[in-house]
């Protein structure tokens, strides 16, 4: 008998060990969940081109279950480097035979990670660092800043939130890369399900304009993959894929360029430069990305630079300091519209650029709600925005906050049963809501919801998200990101991210620093959390998104 079991004892504790390993390694890295009623996709920066940051399908959190008690930490999804990008979820993906919600993550070191979103299992991750060469770096912008550039604090690889085109299963994003002499950026086209580059994928960014501007040779302007920061999201709009460019601290020579890739060839279509006869004109808006309307137009606000041509700032050729509606035309882009401060000098001898804030349009309306350096929210008739005019600003309404409001912050929007929002909450000041009116198309500053929480300082503010379930009063939730200590503009610090009553800011559900065991570590500037499915993604600049849901 004893000859005849010692096998089985020995494959019964064999299987047991094996057993034992599975067990450890699902527990490190997934969380065992039933099946996801939910569904819902978020494909691009703020949820759609509007950019108004509201997931309104969101059918589990409510305003009676986000609390300490019921909802904190489930799992955290750990990668190689900061997440400067908005995570993507893409809803209801066949992988293995099966559909899973899976959520996207880029990081600073050029890689991209696809996990399931709701059990936390790795599906692929893949780097996308050019061949032979690694990321760039803080330390490669030699002239930034005077040497000292410290916007990043390591990698400068992936950084603008990717887009998702649903029907193609793709994910479009750029990588930088060097050798430390040369410096290259791609525009990368990737298959969601399994991380593999789409045919014609990936395509080098380069791009020429003419224009006697800031670098010009022979009148030419050349796009310069060093200098050139792509910072804010991508924007997918009728089959191209938009690419948005600005500066690393005002590093000169520069331009803002808007560059357009068919999404299914990679071939460039667009190429539009703001300022080709003059300097500078960078796209950021707090790393949002441009928004689009129904009808193909495209709404971007540019940072400091040239206005007009020769003492003329009404002329359309450079557009520094200005909010812009562009309309695709041949292979470049027009200016059907625009809005420039009437002080636009001021702003650009003080360093108050306008197009600091994350810039969005009302859904449903005419209504473009902007902001500027110097403190003041511009809400602008998308289709007539009201120009040059050297006595003032013929706009559809000018909110004064504090002058220490610098904007550097993400603004959203809530539609309630009764009332409508958008929440701003800058540096230095307080989140606030402000009813919207839909028969005056403007806010209803008097009657503003101000919240009594701590916020932001120094020179960053809160990135906010909303979800909902449609306009049911009890569902609206309000999700604010921002540093919990210090000033994020130059330092890594401490993060919070924090749950409000959206249709009563003055009503805190909760916070992930009441308890220790809901902390996520860094924050993450100008990368907003993602609500989809139940669950709350939060980058982190700690090597990980943590997943927040009901316990």
């Amino acid at each position: 008998m004893f000859k005849t079991t010692v096998p089985y004892i020995v494959i019964a504790l064999l299987l047991c060990v094996s057993c034992k390993k599975k067990t450890d390694s699902k527990q490190t890295n997934i969380v065992n969940t039933p099946p996801n009623a939910q569904h819902i996709s978020v494909l691009t920066q703020h949820n759609d081109n509007t950019r108004a940051g509201l997931n309104n399908q969101e059918t589990v959190l409510t305003t009676s279950n986000v609390n300490s008690q019921s909802f904190g930490l489930l799992f955290t999804l750990s990668v190689d480097d900061q997440v400067y990008a908005q995570p993507l979820m893409y809803g209801n993906l066949a992988i293995g035979g099966r559909k899973h919600n899976v959520v996207l993550i880029a990081t600073v070191n050029n890689s991209v990670y696809a996990y399931d979103g709701d059990s936390g299992s790795l599906y692929w991750q893949k780097n996308f660092s050019a061949a032979g060469m690694r990321p760039t770096k803080n330390t490669d912008m030699t002239g930034a800043c005077g040497g000292s550039y410290q916007d990043f604090s390591g990698n400068i690889g992936i950084v603008g939130t990717p887009v998702i085109d649903s029907a193609a299963q793709t994910v479009y994003f750029v990588a930088r890369s060097t050798d430390g002499t040369n410096f290259v950026q791609y525009l990368h086209a990737v298959n969601i399900a399994n991380g593999t580059e789409q045919p014609g994928s990936p395509v080098m960014i380069t791009a020429t304009y003419t224009g006697n501007g800031d670098g010009s040779v022979n009148n030419t302007l050349s796009f310069d993959p060093q200098r050139n920061n792509q910072r804010a999201a991508l924007t997918l709009l009728n089959g191209i894929v938009y690419v948005t460019f600005s500066s690393h601290c005002d590093w000169g020579p520069y331009h803002g360029w808007i560059l357009g890739y068919n999404s299914k060839t990679l071939q460039q279509q667009i190429v539009y430069n703001d300022t080709p006869t003059g300097s500078d004109g960078g796209i950021w808006e707090s790393g949002m990305g441009m928004a689009a309307d129904a009808q193909g137009n495209l709404y971007v606000v540019v940072g400091n630079g040239t206005v007009g041509v020769n003492n003329d700032p009404t002329n359309l050729t450079n557009r520094g300091e200005s909010a812009m509606k562009l309309t695709p035309n041949g292979s470049t882009l027009k200016v059907t519209s625009y809005f420039t401060p009437f002080n636009y000098s001021f702003l650009e001898d003080n360093d108050l650029d306008y197009g600091s804030l994350g810039a969005f349009l009302v859904p449903n309306s005419n209504c473009y709600f902007t902001g500027c350096k110097d403190g003041n929210i511009y809400v602008l008739n998308k289709d007539n925005m009201g120009g040059f005019t050297a006595s003032s600003n013929q706009v559809q309404q000018i909110i004064p906050l504090s002058a220490n409001s610098n904007m550097h912050c993400q603004a959203a929007y809530y539609k309630g049963s009764a009332v409508e929002y958008a929440y701003i909450w800058p540096e230095n000041d307080q989140l606030r809501a402000f009813p919207f009116n839909r028969s005056s198309n403007t806010f209803d500053v008097s009657s503003q919801l101000v919240s009594s929480a701590n916020g932001p300082t120094g020179q960053n503010g809160a990135v906010i998200s909303v979800s909902s379930n449609g306009s049911a009063d009890g569902t609206g939730i309000v999700w604010a990101s921002y540093a919990a200590t210090g000033d994020a503009e130059h330092t890594i610090s401490p993060g919070i991210l924090r749950a409000f009553d959206a249709n009563n800011i003055t009503k805190e559900l909760w916070n992930n620093n009441q308890l220790p065991a809901d902390g996520a570590g860094n924050y993450a500037k100008f990368s907003s959390p993602t609500i989809a499915n139940g669950h709350v993604y939060l980058p982190t600049f700690s090597n990980k998104v943590a997943v927040y849901g009901l316990k």
